[in-house]
């Protein structure tokens, strides 16, 4: 359910990373070449980056499927940035939220994004949403199981966690309520960029001389793609990159 990708290092377009390769998000909207479950990613999309100076990140999401909007390739041409998320979605649940379901979320200088599906939604993140202020749950950006788990992480990062304690507590915890559950998830601050593996897949790979790009799968056919495993904490700065195991739920 959704690909995703994450860059950071020196100021590239944005089609460079999204349109231009011959598998890139852009083509993996209705072809992706390593996506388990679903196949056509046409339930939105969004791309978010950062600017110089700009600790806050601006967006582009809509709601339709990529290949559809005329406005992408102006902008993905013509704006550059060395700090970018963008995802293209298969919905779980067909829902009314329209653009607001859509990846990247965004609070503060955050970008957020989910690949995956939480089992048994909404019933079975009962527990970990009681234990979000209310305020958080009034201000949930959609309706939709992702939302919910930006909102989980979201409340981390507000108390103080790092991004990958952040995204790996938050994994621990929606994968011992709601057992089954497909969290690869993508946090990015324009620093550094977090990501799990939990379920589905996702690769790393460096750019000579300009910077570091994950993503769900590869989006061309370079032999310098890493496999990240599955349930693994990946931590991306523009110098280096470390894996760390995931801890198991408590039975």
């Amino acid at each position: 359910m959704c690909r995703h990708l994450a860059y950071l290092g020196d100021p590239l377009p944005v089609g460079e990373l999204v349109v231009s390769p011959p598998h890139g998000l852009y083509r993996q909207s209705w072809a992706p070449r390593r996506q388990a479950h679903g196949t056509v990613n046409a339930d939105g999309f969004g791309v978010g980056w950062y600017a110089p100076d700009d600790p806050v990140p601006a967006r582009y999401r809509r709601a339709g499927p990529i290949w559809a909007d005329a406005s992408l390739l102006d902008l993905a041409r013509v704006v550059r940035s060395g700090a970018v998320l963008a995802a293209v979605r298969d919905a779980t649940v067909a829902g009314a939220d329209a653009e607001a379901a859509s990846a990247p979320f965004a609070t503060g200088r955050w970008l957020f994004s989910h690949n995956g599906a939480v089992a048994g939604w909404p019933g079975s993140l009962a527990a970990p949403a009681a234990g979000l202020p209310p305020a958080a749950l009034l201000e949930l950006q959609a309706r939709c199981d992702s939302a919910l788990v930006w909102a989980l992480v979201h409340h981390r990062l507000s108390q103080g966690f790092s991004a990958g304690e952040a995204l790996a507590e938050t994994v621990v915890e929606v994968a011992g309520a709601a057992p089954g559950s497909r969290l690869n998830l993508l946090l990015h601050d324009g620093e550094s960029v977090a990501a799990t593996t939990w379920g589905d897949t996702l690769f790393h790979r460096r750019l000579p001389g300009t910077g570091t790009v994950v993503a769900s799968e590869p989006y061309d056919d370079a032999g310098d793609w890493a496999v990240v495993p599955d349930r693994t904490l990946l931590v991306a700065t523009r110098d280096d990159v470390t894996l760390t195991p995931l801890k198991e739920p408590p039975a």
